[in-house]
């Protein structure tokens, strides 16, 4: 009799887990658009490199993954307000925000690049040079405090809600030159006749992590071993090499 109740104790303990497992709902945010990372196609749908690399690390995990679309200047508000439970949205590990939040090992890393017209002709690395001019970067980001603490003496910092809005002003002559991240300047700014590259691709940070609250830690170790299964499977080459001709895995 004893035999029998511990396996009915096991059989529902399993059953129960099943359950749990099936029901537990996830709310992963982005910043749209941040082509190719995240942005939406002619359909109408989310796609992207970390949307697709989402979808994947859900599946692994066995969840029921919500995707949440989230402006930049309040992601991490929003993340520690609960409304929603992981950002996924190209966010550089930084020891500033590690105070605030709980990152996942870095998926990726792309350097920032300097952007602007075929007419550009001054060095960025010369604050001689550089003086007076304007230069765009998405507010809030890696780029934004590299550009502030480099050349913010020297040239006007404007700041942008969105990747495209920046380019809108670039095209507009508004902008002297923009830095950002070099994928999303490739896609967005490169793309159009009349501008290129203005100087070398600068490395930032130790790359990119999946944020979550600090007390999130059962949940980190998921997203890990997650991410690390895609990584040794091919699933995360599979789904890099649909967005990129390069190597950006970390």
């Amino acid at each position: 009799m004893k035999k029998l109740m511990i396996a009915a104790s096991c059989a529902l303990a399993m059953m129960t887990s099943g359950i749990q497992a099936e029901e537990r709902d996830l709310r992963i945010a982005f910043d749209v658009p941040y082509a190719p990372f995240e942005y939406k196609d002619d359909n109408g749908e989310l796609t992207g490199f970390e949307v697709e690399l989402a979808e994947a690390m859900c599946e692994e995990m066995k969840a029921n993954c919500e995707f949440v679309i989230q402006s930049w200047d309040g992601m991490i508000p929003g993340l520690l307000a609960r409304k929603f439970d992981m950002v996924m949205s190209s966010m550089s590990i930084t020891e500033e925000r590690a105070k605030r939040v709980l990152f996942s090992e870095p998926y990726y890393n792309t350097p920032g690049g300097w952007f602007g017209p075929d007419d550009f002709n001054a060095d960025v690395t010369d604050k001689s040079a550089m003086k007076g001019k304007t230069v765009g970067v998405q507010r809030g980001t890696t780029m934004d405090t590299y550009v502030t603490e480099e050349l913010g003496n020297v040239v006007t910092v404007k700041r942008y809600t969105t990747a495209d809005d920046m380019v809108l002003d670039l095209e507009g002559q508004r902008l002297d030159a923009a830095f950002v991240d070099y994928p999303v300047g490739e896609q967005t700014i490169l793309s159009k006749d009349g501008f290129k590259e203005v100087g070398e691709a600068v490395k930032l940070g130790e790359g990119m992590g999946v944020a979550m609250r600090k007390r999130d830690k059962d949940l980190a170790e998921e997203v890990n071993d997650a991410l690390r299964t895609l990584k040794e499977d091919g699933t995360y080459d599979t789904i890099m090499k649909k967005y990129f001709e390069y190597d950006i895995k970390v």
